[in-house]
């Protein structure tokens, strides 16, 4: 099993006896449960491939193209990494997230990998636009609170290529001076619809839940005792579990399904002359 019993009933029983209360602004929520994360690459046959007595985990999917980091002793401010290799049709690509990114968020940006594009893609700016974020002439946009900024940045000339950043900063301090909270960098070679998922996993207004003593990234955000019920949010993790183990296998089934060769075919097969 990608995630067995064992690792299940160690989610449930984190969660079993927690009392949820609703988080708002999600990006100043704090980081959750990591196995958000970890859990749905599991689920699709993602491998450990790091030491498992270490702190560091490093997953690696089936076909070995792609690779995610988490360094919860990284000396740099970046916590998470994700990595694409190049093939022989597709450029390799990067995206890092900070320590205080909400697992829940960071999780749509992996769902997203695991799924099919969409067939109309559309923007970041379009997602946020829609969400009532400030837009502005430069390429960056801003949560209704401040705290939170996208930017969009071309990279070389023109606009065919383009890298994105997320900055969440303190909402108590000066502008030009805030404390940096947490960071996301995507380079220009990550798939448009990726970033569009975080994105509107970042602007989608509704709370998440933490537990009462969950590290929140401040102390501005607004906490109320939450509708949802802990068996609630340990039956969600495993639909989606469930649901992204469908997904893979299909997608497996798919892959591994045999062509039909046209000169053998019952459309092009020649007349047999008795």
């Amino acid at each position: 099993m990608p995630v067995n019993d064992q690792q299940l009933a160690e989610f449930v029983s984190t969660h079993e006896w927690r009392i949820p209360f609703d988080t708002s602004p999600r990006h100043l929520a704090g980081p959750g449960d990591a196995r958000h994360v970890t859990h749905g690459l599991a689920a699709a046959g993602w491998k450990r491939t790091s030491d498992p007595l270490s702190p560091r985990i490093v997953l690696t999917s089936p076909d070995h193209r792609y690779r995610l980091d988490f360094s919860p002793q990284s000396d740099s401010s970046a916590w998470w990494a994700l990595w694409a290799e190049y093939t022989d049709t597709e450029r390799g690509w990067n995206a890092v997230f900070g320590e205080l990114v909400p697992a829940e968020i960071l999780g749509s940006f992996t769902d997203a990998l695991l799924s099919p594009p969409p067939l109309r893609q559309i923007s970041p700016f379009e997602v946020l636009d829609a969400a009532g974020w400030l837009i502005d002439s430069r390429g960056r946009a801003s949560s209704p609170d401040v705290a939170c900024h996208v930017e969009r940045h071309a990279v070389g000339r023109g606009d065919s290529m383009v890298s994105w950043h997320v900055e969440v900063s303190d909402p108590d301090q000066p502008r030009l001076h805030r404390r940096r909270i947490w960071q996301a960098h995507f380079d220009s070679n990550t798939p448009g619809h990726l970033v569009t998922a975080f994105v509107a996993a970042l602007a989608d207004p509704a709370p998440l839940q933490r537990g009462m003593h969950d590290r929140t990234a401040h102390h501005s955000v607004t906490q109320h005792h939450s509708a949802v019920t802990p068996k609630q949010i340990i039956e969600a993790h495993k639909a989606r579990l469930t649901a992204i183990r469908a997904r893979a296998s299909a997608a497996r089934r798919k892959n591994n399904k045999p062509t039909t060769n046209p000169a053998t075919s019952t459309a092009t097969r020649p007349a047999v002359h008795r």
